[in-house]
């Protein structure tokens, strides 16, 4: 029985044990494979990105300066026009008669003070002979003087007279584009009319008025010092549209525009940009790049690298030097060419995770691999 128990026993043994290497063995866990940058101190340039809205150089609202019938439209509705171009005819059969009737006015006059001025020396012949009164020689003279008089006034009518009639021809005062008619054929216009017949803009250049805190103002004015810039050439200023396209035009600040509100305290910058294909058009709502200055050691982190708790707190996972993945609070300062700016949380030399963040917890140890932007990948793939 003693012999039989041992057997039993050992079989047992001998079972489990097969049983234990029937089964495969358990696969390690895999050390998680992350893509890390190095951070690197470097100068760049710092840009505020301000809202703005486009406005034209000059506007001039069409009006009439005499008042009729308006018989004609002599533009393009959106053209561009020069300066003195007709674009409303006005009846002028009015003016023309007033017209004629001034010249008429004034042959008279002209009539009226030769015969004064023949009168005048007569009668001062014969009151130096002392055939006449020294009354009647006052009085001529006096007729001659009033016949000036009415010679002055008829050719200030008539000159009037003719530029009522220039005025029946409705001109552009300024070169730009023309807008929509306000007026149409047939309409009648005075020069009291509260909506003007058409706006003319001028466009070649125009105007983009940008918002910023009055406390910033210094750190530009900083910016001209540091760049040598004559305040008069103006700082530039590079426009993003509302689609995020950056327009091939550069603006510069006009600093004798600079003014601030005294509702909200901010600073209104006026921005003057050439616009030779007329992309920029008033109304438009753009954002303005203002060079705010030079940050000689920043640290730059790539989009992907920053992430957010659920408090809106910005995080990134720091590999430190024993291999293992730490999480860091940090601050961002805004952005330069599509990177976060650190303001504190790293410090150079310290590897952050760009890609594969998804598989860290707290404490494990990664294997790190160099992180290549898409710029860099697309340079290498290019030949």
């Amino acid at each position: 029985m003693k012999t039989f128990k041992q057997y039993t026993a050992l079989c047992a043994v001998l079972a489990v044990a097969l049983t234990a290497c029937s089964k495969p063995q358990a696969e390690l866990p895999a050390v998680p494979q992350v893509s890390v940058l190095a951070l690197s101190p470097a100068a760049v340039q710092r840009d505020d990105e301000l809202p703005g809205r486009v406005a034209a150089l000059r506007t001039a609202q069409i009006r009439a300066q005499v008042g009729g019938i308006v018989l004609k439209r002599l533009f393009e509705q959106g053209a561009e026009v020069e300066a003195g171009a007709p674009l409303f005819q006005i009846d002028p059969a009015a003016f023309r008669a007033d017209l004629d009737s001034a010249a008429a006015l004034l042959q008279r006059s002209e009539a009226a003070l030769l015969r004064t001025a023949v009168q005048a020396e007569r009668l001062q012949s014969l009151a130096a002979a002392q055939a006449v009164s020294e009354q009647a020689r006052d009085d001529a003279r006096a007729e001659h003087q009033q016949a000036l008089a009415d010679v002055a006034h008829a050719r200030a009518t008539l000159a009037r007279r003719r530029l009522d009639l220039r005025y029946a021809t409705v001109q552009a005062p300024i070169s730009g584009r023309i807008d929509q008619a306000l007026v149409t054929e047939g309409a009648l216009v005075t020069t009291s009319d509260a909506t003007p017949m058409a706006v003319v803009q001028q466009l070649d250049q125009v105007y983009v008025d940008v918002r910023q805190p009055a406390s910033m103002l210094e750190s530009i004015q900083r910016s001209v010092a540091a760049g040598r810039l004559d305040k008069a050439d103006g700082l530039p200023v590079t426009l993003v549209g509302s689609a995020g396209q950056v327009y091939p035009e550069q603006g510069r600040i006009l600093f004798s525009g600079i003014n601030v509100d005294a509702q909200t305290g901010d600073v209104v910058l006026r921005v003057v940009v050439d616009n030779p294909d007329r992309r920029l058009l008033p109304g438009m709502f753009v954002r303005a790049r203002v060079p705010r200055g030079v940050q000689p050691a920043a640290l730059l982190l790539p989009q992907q690298a920053v992430l957010r708790s659920s408090g809106g707190q910005a995080y990134a996972w720091v590999i430190g030097s024993d291999g293992k993945a730490v999480i860091r609070t940090i601050e961002i300062d805004g952005q330069v060419h599509r990177r976060y700016v650190v303001r504190s949380g790293l410090r150079a030399g310290e590897r952050v995770v760009v890609e594969g963040q998804e598989r860290l917890q707290e404490g494990m140890a990664v294997t790190a691999r160099p992180w290549q932007s898409r710029s860099d990948t697309d340079a290498l793939a290019a030949p």
